[in-house]
């Protein structure tokens, strides 16, 4: 492994980190707009730490819901992190303190920068960049925009969450490079358009993705 190669991953991790980190603004002052408390926020970020099942459970709340509605929408979009650490188990293979580390950071972002790479240190490498480094952002950013709060305004019409949209487009441009990569990407990017109007926030995600599995299982 070449020190390019690891400046790379590095690189590729810090801007996915901060492109996701920024968009803890949205969160923080949604939450606070939605009824929490300041601390109560920032606690929500630093142990829950899912950016889907944050905004879930800040929507069921904000929306009148009760708090086991928003425990259970939250826990549901959770369920992918789950596959995320099937995939890298073998990879990352946590020992002794990491063990509790590790399932806190495997999120989307780490889990994206991690298969990116093509050999299995610098999937180690992608994986701790990126989940250590949305995770530093992302509370942070959740503190400053919990501070805020109404100050902000929309937090949407800032596009932070385009940021983070853009980071992951970046992350799979390069992979589409044969018909089946093709053929799992426009399946779920058809699955999501179709859904999201209809489906609570978070959900269409993982209905695309097993679409994109279904897809890839009967293409072998």
């Amino acid at each position: 492994m070449t020190d390019a190669a690891r400046s790379a991953v590095v690189r590729q991790g810090l801007s996915v980190a901060v492109a996701t980190g920024l968009y803890g603004v949205s969160f923080g002052a949604l939450s606070v707009t939605s009824g929490l408390s300041l601390w109560q926020t920032c606690v929500l970020s630093l142990l829950l730490f899912s950016g889907g099942s944050q905004f879930a459970l800040i929507g069921v709340l904000g929306g009148g819901g009760t708090a086991g509605a928003a425990i259970a929408a939250s826990s549901l979009l959770g369920v992918r992190n789950a596959l995320y650490g099937l995939q890298l188990g073998p990879v990352v293979r946590p020992r002794g303190w990491r063990r509790v580390v590790v399932p806190q950071l495997t999120i989307d972002e780490s889990t994206a920068v991690a298969v990116a790479q093509p050999t299995p240190e610098l999937r180690r490498l992608g994986f701790w960049v990126t989940g250590l480094g949305v995770y530093v952002f992302w509370n942070l950013a959740t503190l400053v925009g919990a501070f805020a709060g109404n100050a902000l305004g929309d937090p949407q019409r800032y596009g932070l969450d385009a940021a983070a949209a853009a980071s992951f487009i970046a992350l799979l441009w390069p992979r589409l490079r044969g018909r089946e990569p093709v053929a799992i990407a426009v399946v779920g990017a058809l699955v999501t358009t179709v859904l999201v109007p209809v489906l609570p926030q978070g959900l269409p995600v993982v209905a695309a993705a097993v679409a994109g599995s279904v897809v890839a299982w009967c293409w072998r």
